[in-house]
């Protein structure tokens, strides 16, 4: 076999599987695990693939995603002979189902089984935690502000961890909103993502500052532990308990200090 990846979160995963001797192509968005890549040949991005370095590798898979790839340049590709292996979990058992598959696919059941135990465990232990249900507006973007719908990959890993998207069901999966300081669409907390905008704590103390003391809590979060799949979705969901954690003593210490202003 030979594989080329065009989705990060995928090259980690086939390297978690034992499958980075056939893994000979990838973007320059695929950095994880970082020892392991550094020397698998790059292809471009993930929107824009050099096809005819894509060619030279003579890959037999390349692994794609519906949300990260464009469809025109996946047939391009198709169109040059390589098995083309679709992907596009929403929910945290999709995830599951998508290590499972690999496993089939590429002959690493054994590696596969391990990640889907270990997936198991982490979801049981985060759904023993029973958090109290906080509504979230999470943003990806800025200039035009973004946020992320109900179903997607990202808003089912929030609600694993019982943080609920207000984006409403009926507008895009990725809709363009107004600025949050202003209108947080009713959130107790708006969660400012590290990718695929990086978005850093001036950022978030600067929408804190504009949206005033009675406010939502403008909080930081690892865009890599909530939107990445495979692998990276199990640390995910282990990052979530102590996400929440420390998340619900922020907002505890919110409430107290605008309870005392008013």
């Amino acid at each position: 076999m030979r594989i080329v990846s065009l989705v990060p979160s995928l090259t980690e995963l086939l390297c978690e599987l034992g499958l980075r001797r056939h893994l000979v192509g990838r973007t320059g968005f695929c950095i994880h695990p970082r020892d392991a890549v550094r020397d698998v040949p790059k292809v471009g991005g993930t929107k824009d693939v050099d096809l005819e370095r894509l060619r030279a590798l003579k890959p037999t898979h390349v692994v794609v995603n519906v949300d990260e790839n464009e469809k025109p340049t996946v047939e391009r590709i198709a169109e040059l002979g390589p098995e083309i292996v679709v992907t596009h979990p929403i929910t945290v058992d999709d995830n599951l189902a998508l290590i499972e598959s690999f496993g089939e696919r590429f002959e690493a059941r054994e590696a596969a089984s391990r990640l889907a135990d270990r997936q198991r465990d982490a979801l049981r232990r985060l759904r023993t935690r029973r958090f109290a249900p906080v509504d979230a507006l999470y943003l990806i973007w800025k200039d035009p502000w973004m946020s992320v719908g109900c179903d997607t990959f990202i808003a089912h890993m929030l609600a694993a961890a019982s943080m609920r998207s207000v984006i409403a069901q009926a507008e895009p999966r990725y809709p363009e909103i107004g600025d949050p300081s202003v209108d947080a669409r009713g959130a107790r907390v708006v969660l400012l993502s590290t990718e695929p905008y990086r978005f850093l704590d001036r950022h978030r103390a600067s929408l804190q500052r504009a949206a005033g003391a009675r406010s939502p809590l403008f909080a930081m979060i690892d865009g890599e532990m909530t939107s990445w799949y495979g692998a990276r979705a199990i640390d995910g969901l282990n990052y979530l308990i102590g996400y929440r954690d420390a998340l619900d003593r922020a907002l505890d210490a919110s409430r107290a200090t605008g309870e005392e202003r008013g």
